[in-house]
């Protein structure tokens, strides 16, 4: 790989610079950004720089499910054209060129999905969303567009306030929008006609990985027999199988171990009889000691294909079922 191009320090710069890039396309962009730069001059060469970068950019991020269903996709586009190349100028140009056209036909995936999903969406209905995905909110925003009546409940995802900012968006296109504790689902359930999430990947059963409390979200409609929907675009479909939530990639001996927050503060405010700042304060993740918890706290969750009604993605409405098949289709 050339060593003057950072792939990574490429892919930071895209992701700040253009907000609503996906992580997937980000990464495909920077890819391709490599073999611009690339100086190989063998097709061996060639592709350990391309592998060996893709795991630059897999490493770079704790969560790196739709990052890696990227540079898969990505990868396996350049293994199967790399066969019978007689020139391998002309081939890396052919490479940039159709790498390049994938990036600017990116944003035409999410407007495909909200074509496909504001039908499901009925004059007068109660939409539960979680947290901020922007596919879910293009279908919302197409589905007002289109003067369809219908209120919001959107979960404010404590960890990266993300349900804050889907709210901004959905007000500012005069969608009626709530949100709600994280732990308040369960208690509005019964006001909702339809569950409504993104994802981060769609993996081989069919089954979603998505934000922290996604799982949870769907247990709770199946309970109340209201529809689950995911939408997805068709990059961000994973060659995984995972069997349950310690199985994903991002698991680690960390996750899950909830330390305890401030036991010395909180020991001294019992004796003094009053609580610590520290205490007070703990709820909102203030001190070095909560950063350090909410880190070892899950990014993502695994929601089996059994709990999900449809996904709505850019290659049409599927049943979790019909995910294997577009794998297939993709990778083979």
């Amino acid at each position: 790989m050339d060593k003057e191009f950072d792939v990574v320090a490429n892919y930071k710069t895209l992701l700040v610079e253009s907000p609503e890039i996906s992580m997937p396309v980000a990464a495909i962009e920077s890819l391709v950004e490599l073999i611009k730069h690339s100086k190989a001059t063998t097709m061996s060469e060639f592709m350990l720089s391309i592998k060996d970068a893709s795991q630059q950019l897999k490493s770079s991020v704790r969560n790196s499910i739709s990052l890696s269903a990227g540079c898969d996709l990505f990868l396996r586009f350049v293994t199967r054209n790399s066969h019978d190349v007689a020139d391998f100028e002309t081939w890396k140009a052919t490479l940039i060129s159709r790498g390049q056209s994938f990036v600017e036909k990116a944003d035409a995936c999410r407007y495909k999905i909200a074509e496909l999903g504001v039908p499901f969406i009925r004059d007068g209905s109660v939409v539960l969303i979680h947290a901020h995905s922007r596919v879910v909110s293009l279908l919302l925003q197409k589905a007002a567009a289109d003067h369809k009546r219908f209120k919001v409940f959107v979960t404010e995802s404590s960890q990266t306030q993300g349900g804050i900012r889907s709210a901004k968006v959905l007000r500012a296109a005069g969608i009626p929008t709530t949100i709600i504790l994280d732990a308040a689902v369960g208690y509005v359930i019964d006001k909702v006609d339809m569950v409504l999430v993104g994802a981060e990947g769609v993996v081989e059963n069919g089954g979603l990985i998505n934000q922290i409390g996604s799982y949870q979200m769907a247990i709770v409609a199946k309970a109340a027999n209201k529809p689950f929907y995911a939408v997805a675009e068709s990059y961000k479909f994973v060659r995984l199988f995972p069997l349950n939530q310690y199985d994903l990639p991002t698991y680690n001996a960390d996750t899950l171990s909830f330390q305890e927050l401030n036991t010395d503060h909180d020991a001294k405010s019992l004796e003094d009889g009053k609580p610590s700042s520290a205490s007070q304060t703990a709820l909102h993740l203030k001190t070095a000691e909560d950063q350090t918890s909410q880190g070892s706290n899950p990014l993502v969750d695994y929601t089996p294909p059994n709990y999900i009604t449809l996904l709505f993605t850019d290659l049409g409405v599927l049943t979790p079922s019909g995910v294997s098949d577009e794998l297939i289709k993709l990778y083979l």
